[in-house]
Order: structure tokens, then sequence, then C-alpha cells
């Protein structure tokens, strides 16, 4: 019925539109009605508004039925659906009681499955109980496996280790030796420190049979292997033996047999090793005195006790053979010359004596030095390879080379103490120093406290020899070094030589201390040079012979290279000074006239306040008497200056600056006279500046 009802009044609201507003204009009746019943109507709109889209309450609304009698509707409706379902229930009873008796059944089956379940759920936890005991059986046998297995492979390992094959034996006892012994002796080591290793099994009773046998092959393979390595070593004694190449090739190919004597026969390798050492102390001792005896017969002598700079020439024992000769096999006591190339060859081969000797060669004695020290460094550095190769010590080297030592030690200290080359003792202290740096780049450090006690040896010496050339100088007698020649003197030139050899090897090394002792040496040679100097009776020779020695030591410090540093700058304002002396020299012996009247009287004013003003005929005889004669004059300069000067350029020079210096003077004369009253009088006399400027230039013209 309610959904009858439903239906019909959402066909009438299809058919009309509710008016909201008009029902409520009728809710006076209903406030009416509640207020009978005392109902409390507040909220009423707001809730009519919530239920406006109610299909129900708008159908309700719109008819106007009041709420009471809508609701006994409603229930009464409800009443009749009970009743019918109340029909339908007994209609269907018997389906009912069929459906009860099935659900039983089920019932029963389900508790028949939750039994046999149960029972499946208890087997599966026993099964599970027996699995985990199963697993902790498996894991307790794998773990017993596993112990098994390694007891297995450390008993094998033992056995192995401890057991002696019959095929080592043979080879060891009759076997040669060679590759196959060496491998032999490799597994026989291992052998032998495995007994050794644990006390454990040291206790074992398979040790104590096999270890006397291990002991037996022990001592036949040491005895084998020292005939077989003394041997060997015997072989290094025969004459020209190359030693290098039987270490390398023989020696080296069995260096197992070393180490086996030194793990397993410690006092048969001392044996061994002293045979090495005392063998190769001999051998190389022999080679290194037959090779200076053959280098000493190669040795060119190049300077004595009396080979100073401040000897005279006439004093000398065959080092000049007359006054400003030429040195004979002398001529390299000062100056370096060639050689510096000995620096430049450090590292060729040394000396092949024989083959100098027959073509005749001499050499200074730092050549031979180079050699010996180049096959020192060359045998040293091979020796001490092999001997940290072949024994695995260091310390054996200084007890082989202690006797090749002493042979190059005892020929060393024989040649220094009669060494008066200071050139050939600073080019050794050089050669000491590059040898230095080959071992150190070789990293080879077994030479380093010979090479410092050599280079040790050698500044003192070196140091000695200067200073016998420093007192020649100070202790120079002047009387028998003066020669009457304005020309380069002898000792300038040696001085000039040995100074710019010894500026020249100190370039790349800048020894403080050299360079200290050069000064000193510079010193005393201007003093005595002065001395030289003064002994001339006129002041123009004088300063020729200083200027004439200034320029020659100046130009042998250029040839040397451009490193003259303090000494060459010195000598140039020396030679600057004096060349302004002689100009100022050369002039007054020609025009002295002019210049003492330039000097005195040029530079008044004629107008001015003295007691005797310039005139006319005090300069008269001056222009005319420089008219006269000057072009002559100047052709004596050239001609003096030609014949005075040893270095033409140097000759042209100073001439030229004579020249320029009388230009001047001329014109400060000319300028003079134009002032004096009466002066153009003079104009005919005077030389134009043009002509002397021409003269000038022509004398310009020889350089």
């Amino acid at each position: 019925m309610a959904t009858t009802t439903e239906g019909q009044s959402k066909n009438e609201i299809a058919k009309s539109v509710f008016d909201l507003g008009a029902f409520v204009g009728d809710l006076g009746s209903i406030e009416d009605d509640a207020a009978s019943d005392d109902i409390s109507l507040e909220g009423l709109e707001q809730e009519l508004e919530e239920c406006r889209n109610d299909d129900v309450v708008t159908n309700i609304l719109s008819k106007g039925t009041k709420l009471r009698d809508h609701t006994k509707g409603v229930e009464n409706n409800l009443r009749q659906v009970e009743l019918d379902s109340i029909q339908d229930y007994i209609k269907e009873s018997d389906n009912l009681v069929s459906l009860h008796e099935q659900i039983r059944d089920c019932d029963i089956i389900l508790s028949q499955m939750e039994t046999l379940l149960s029972g499946f759920q208890g087997e599966i936890g026993s099964i599970s109980s027996d699995i985990k005991i199963l697993q902790e059986k498996s894991m307790d046998m794998g773990l017993k496996l596993k112990n098994r297995k390694a007891a297995e492979s450390k008993l094998a390992k033992f056995v192995e280790d401890i057991i002696v094959p019959p095929r080592m034996v043979d080879i060891i006892v009759d076997g040669e030796v060679n590759e196959e012994y060496f491998r032999t002796l490799e597994i026989l080591s291992k052998k032998l420190k495995f007994v050794e290793a644990d006390q454990l099994i040291k206790g074992s009773k398979a040790l104590k049979d096999v270890q006397p046998e291990l002991e037996k092959l022990r001592q036949k393979a040491v005895t084998k292997v020292f005939d077989f390595i003394v041997q060997k070593l015997y072989a290094l004694r025969k004459p020209k033996t190359n030693i290098q190449i039987l270490q390398q090739s023989v020696l080296l190919k069995n260096k197992y047999v070393i180490s086996f004597l030194k793990e397993h026969a410690k006092e048969v390798y001392i044996e061994v090793r002293a045979a090495y050492v005392d063998t190769m102390n001999k051998v190389l001792s022999a080679h290194f005195r037959a090779y200076i005896q053959a280098l000493e017969k190669l040795q060119l002598d190049i300077a004595t006790s009396s080979d100073l700079i401040g000897v005279e020439t006439t004093r000398s024992t065959g080092l000049f053979s007359a006054a400003r000769g030429p040195l004979k096999n002398k001529s390299a006591v000062f100056a370096l010359g060639e050689r510096i190339n000995i620096l430049k060859d450090m590292d060729q081969p040394a000396l092949i004596p024989h083959i100098a000797e027959a073509g005749s060669q001499k050499y200074p004695y730092e050549v031979l030095f180079r050699s010996l020290h180049k096959l020192l460094m060359d045998t040293a550095t091979s020796e001490y390879l092999f001997c940290d190769d072949f024994f695995g010590e260091e310390s054996i080297f200084n007890e082989i080379f202690a006797g090749p030592f002493a042979v190059v030690d005892e020929h060393f200290n024989s040649i220094l103490p009669n060494c008066y080359d200071a050139i050939g003792l600073m080019l050794m202290i050089r050669i000491i120093h590059q040898h230095q740096l080959i071992m150190s780049r070789r990293r080879i450090p077994c030479l380093d406290s010979y090479l410092d006690k050599v280079n040790i040896a050698l500044w003192p010496r070196f140091k000695m020899v200067f200073d016998l050339h420093l007192s020649s100088l100070r202790n120079a007698n002047v009387k028998t070094l003066w020669e009457d020649d304005v020309h380069p003197h002898y000792v300038m030139r040696r001085y000039a030589e040995f100074t710019a050899s010894l500026i020249h090897l100190n370039v790349e090394y800048g020894d403080g201390q050299l360079e200290l002792n050069m000064e000193r040496l510079r010193m005393a040679i201007d003093d005595l040079l002065m001395k030289l100097a003064k002994t001339f009776p006129k002041p123009k020779p004088q300063i020729v012979f200083l200027i004439n020695n200034y320029d020659m030591t100046i130009a042998v410090l250029k040839e040397a290279g451009s490193e003259g540093g303090k000494i060459q700058l010195h000598f140039e304002e020396l030679l600057k000074s004096n060349t302004s002396m002689f100009v100022e020299e050369l002039l007054l012996e020609h025009f002295s006239d002019l210049i003492k009247f330039v000097k005195s009287r040029a530079s008044e004013e004629p107008g001015s306040s003295t007691e005797k003003p310039i005139t006319v005929a005090e300069v008269e005889t001056i222009v005319k008497d420089f008219a006269s004669r000057w072009k002559a004059a100047i052709e004596l300069m050239h001609k003096d200056v030609i014949t005075s000067f040893s270095n033409f350029l140097c000759g042209m020079e100073i001439l030229r600056a004579a020249l320029t210096q009388l230009l001047l003077y001329y014109t400060r004369l000319s300028d003079t006279i134009k002032k004096i009253v009466g002066g153009s009088a003079l104009n005919k006399d005077l030389v134009s500046i043009s002509s002397i400027m021409y003269e000038i230039r022509k004398y310009s013209r020889t350089f």
C-alpha cells in the first residue's frame, strides 16, 4: 500500500508543481491543532525546508492529509505486511525443516573433518620434530666431515712434507749439480724448515724415523754445493777472466746455493763468503794496481814547485826556455785551454792504457784521474749490485773493496803531495763532484764515503798551491821581474790566464771561498803591477805599461767567457782611468802651450777685473804654433800609439780619445779668441774645426 501510495504521489507531482508557499499560508490551522496538544513548532519551517525535496513528505503535504491519519495508515500497512509474512512462513515451513536437517548434516560432516584435520596437524607436528632432529644430525655430520677433511688435508701435507722420496735421495746423493739439483735442494730446504718450525712436529714418531735421513741428506747437499760454488769462485782468479760476465752468467744462476747454505749451513756459508771476499779483494786489487801502473806511463807533467805566477822566467826549471819565450809542454800551467773538455767527457769510457801508449799519447793527470775513478765507479757499481743480489747483504762490498781502495789511496797519496798544478787540482775537484752526481743518479751509495774523502784531500792541496802562487806575487823581486818594455808582462799574462781558468771552473758552482781567494790574488797582482810600473823613470811609460797589462787581462778574461764578474769590472775601471791619464800626457807632450793656456786662462772673461787680461799677443804664438804643426803632431801621436800599445784596437781607441780631447781644447781656444778685443785678426791663422774633424775621421777609419 505504501508503494502504491508513493507511485500515485509521484504521478500527481508530475502533473502539478507543489506550491510550498501556499501550503505554509495554511499553517495557522496546524498551529491551532498543535497548540491544543501542547506541541512546540519551533524550527518547523527549517525542517520543512530541508524536507522540501523528499517525495513522501511532499506527497503528504500536497494532499493536506493530517499527520495522525497518515501515521495510522502506515501502522495498518505494517500490521498487514506482518500478517502476510507469517502466512508466507507457514507456507514454507516444510522447506525450512528440510533446510534445518541439511544444516545439521553439514555440521556433522564438518565435525568429522575437524577431527581428521586435527589428526593431520598432530602428525605434521611430529614430522616437523623429526625433520628438526634430522637437520641437527645433518649439521653434526657436516661438521664432522669438514673436520675430517681438514685433518686429512693437514695429515696429507704433513706426510708430504716429512716424507723423503727415493728420487730426491738419488738426486741429492748421486746427482749432478744443475737446475734439477737446485729444484731438489729447494724441496729439501722446505722439509728441513718444516721439521724445525713446529715443536709438536718434533715430538712425532714419524720425525724420529725421518730426521736422521734428512740430516744425512743436508750434510751431503752442503758438501756438494760447497765444492761446486768454490770451484766457480776459483774461476775468478784465472788471468784475463771477465769477472762481470762470469758473475752474471754463472754465479747469479747458482745463487740459490748461497741461500741454502745461509739457511742450513751457516758455518759453510761464512766460509764461502770469506772465500769470495778474499778472491775478489785480491783480483780487484791486482787489476787496479796494474791499471794504475799503466796509467802512470801516460802521465804528462804539467807543473813543478817553481811554476808559479810570480816566479821570474830566468829562474824557472824548464818551464820557460827564455824570457817571454813560448811555453813548451807546460802551456797549460796557467791557462785552462782544452783541459776543460775533461768535464764534458765524464760519461766516456775509461782509457785503455796499451792503446794510448801505442799512440805515444800523454795526458795531464786529471785525465788519468777521471779514467781511474770512472773504472772504480763502474766496477764498484757492478760489484755492489752483484753482492746485493747474490749474497743478499751490502756490507760485504766494503770488505771486498778494502784492497782496491788501499791501492788507489796509495797511488793518490804518492801523487798529491807532488802536485803543483792548481788548474789540475780544481779540475779533479770538479770531476769528483760530477762522479758524486753520477753515483747519486745510479742510487748506489757504496762510494759516498770514499769520494768525500778524496774531495776533502783535494781542497787543502789546492789551497796550498794557490797560496804558493799568492806568495810568489807578494814576495816577488821587482828588480828581477822588471823589463824595460811597456808591453804586457808575462807575470800579468800568467795571472790573467790563471784567474780566467778558475773563474770558468767556478761558474756552475759559485764557490764563495774560491772567489775570496781570487780577490786576494787580484789585490796582490795590483800591488806588484804598480811596483813594476813605478820602475819606469817617466810617467808616460808607466801609464802605457799599466794600460797594456790591463787591456791584455780584460781580453783574456773575456776569451774565457762572460763570467769575469767583479774582477773584470775592476780592471775595466783601471783601464778607463789610466787611458784618461795617458791622453793628457800625450797631448801635453805635443800641445803643452795650448793645454796650459786653456786650463789656466780660457775660463776667464776678457772684461773681468783680473790683473792681466788676455791679449792677442798672448794667444797669437799658440795659434800660429798649432797651425804650423798640428798635422805633424797628430801623425807623431799616431806613431807613438802604434808603437806603445800591443793591442791595435786599444791603441786606436786611445788615439781617437786623444784627438777628441784635442778638439775640445782647441774649440775652447777658438771660443776664447772670439771674446778677445782684436781677436778677429787671428782668424786667418785659426785651423777650422772641420779640418780637425776630418783628420780625426781619417784616423778613425783605420778601425
